[in-house]
């Protein structure tokens, strides 16, 4: 009952009055399942409710779209929303059963489709950066840069190993590699909770372990986080979601494959494909882009690539210019979704 889910009716209201050929929403998958109430106090499900405002002139469909299946070095699932009165779209949906277009990657690459893009593909061979000293900044590469770790935190990530999380790490004075790693499981209400019961001290020798710490009434204790905080990324497959987050430590899988850091905000333009665009990060009014604002606007966009390559599909659909494949009806998942993207006349 979140008002901001809310946002959807002043969205559509403006939809009715421009009454464009196609409307595009993207949101969160979770939106599938969200309910709202409208303006005359009825709760409904947002899907319907988009349905009901555009009225029947427009035919849609709502699906689950995996950004790595077009080629987007991330996994980053999103739900990317079609509405449209145009009967060249209306004909292709009832033919096709999607109007997402066919993927060019996938995570074996087969059916003609390629591997999915690796983080190892787009930023490997970069000048190496680290975060606990001056070399973490290229000032030949803008952005290349990470913020500095603290002696504690260095010492967390220095001994993470290769995709694996801080949490998990081993004693490094003597040597004793068997004390049970991090883990985590739904308790009786469903809710995934971090086990407490991970050692933050060496069980053979009793020196603290390189694990994520707070200190408390004295004593260090175990910090509490999920399996996949403070865990290094893997340089074999696509990059897990950019989040808000991304220059944090803790935050899920963010920790360089192998260097003793997050990643740089140039590795992030090139993961989220920003780098593919003429794009400037500027203020109208010549003051500089945050480190702040520029985390918030990848955190909370999608891959523009990948969104690229969806709009070029619809519009192709829209002009007639579109081959469609017959996919099977397992592939689609009929969801709904926020918030107004792009409107075409």
């Amino acid at each position: 009952m979140d008002e901001r889910n809310r946002l959807i009716i002043p969205t559509l209201e403006l939809a009715k009055r421009l009454q464009p050929e196609i409307l595009v929403f993207e949101n969160v998958p979770e939106m599938a399942d969200t309910i709202i109430v409208n303006q005359g106090g009825e709760a409904l499900n947002i899907i319907d409710f988009i349905r009901r405002q555009l009225g029947s002139e427009y035919h849609g469909v709502a699906e689950v779209v995996e950004f790595a299946n077009y080629g987007v070095p991330q996994c980053r699932q999103r739900l990317i929303t079609v509405f449209s009165r145009s009967p060249r779209i209306f004909e292709w949906l009832s033919n096709y059963g999607s109007l997402m277009p066919p993927h060019t990657h996938s995570k074996n690459g087969r059916a003609g489709t390629k591997k999915w893009v690796t983080v190892r593909e787009v930023i490997d061979g970069l000048p190496v950066l680290d975060a606990s000293c001056e070399q973490r900044a290229r000032s030949e590469i803008p952005y290349h840069r990470v913020p500095l770790l603290d002696g504690t935190k260095y010492w967390w990530v220095q001994n993470t190993p290769s995709e694996r999380t801080a949490f998990d790490n081993q004693c490094v004075k003597c040597g004793f590699d068997g004390n049970p790693t991090h883990s985590a499981k739904r308790d009786e209400s469903g809710i995934n909770r971090a086990s407490r019961k991970t050692p933050l001290y060496c069980v053979k020798c009793g020196a603290l372990l390189p694990r994520p710490n707070v200190l408390k009434d004295g004593k260090f204790v175990l910090m509490k986080g999920y399996t996949s905080a403070y865990k290094r990324m893997s340089f074999d497959k696509p990059a897990s979601a950019l989040t808000r987050n991304l220059s944090y430590a803790c935050s899920d899988n963010k920790l360089h494959p192998t260097q003793h850091r997050v990643l740089s905000f140039y590795e992030a333009f090139r993961i989220h494909t920003i780098d593919q665009f003429k794009y400037e990060w500027r203020r109208k009014d010549r003051q500089k882009v945050s480190d702040k604002a520029i985390r918030e606007i990848i955190g909370e966009s999608i891959p523009p690539a990948g969104f690229k390559t969806i709009i070029d599909h619809v519009v192709k659909i829209y002009q007639g210019n579109a081959q469609g494949v017959a996919l099977p009806e397992s592939l689609f998942v009929g969801t709904a979704t926020g918030m107004l993207s792009a409107a075409f006349r």
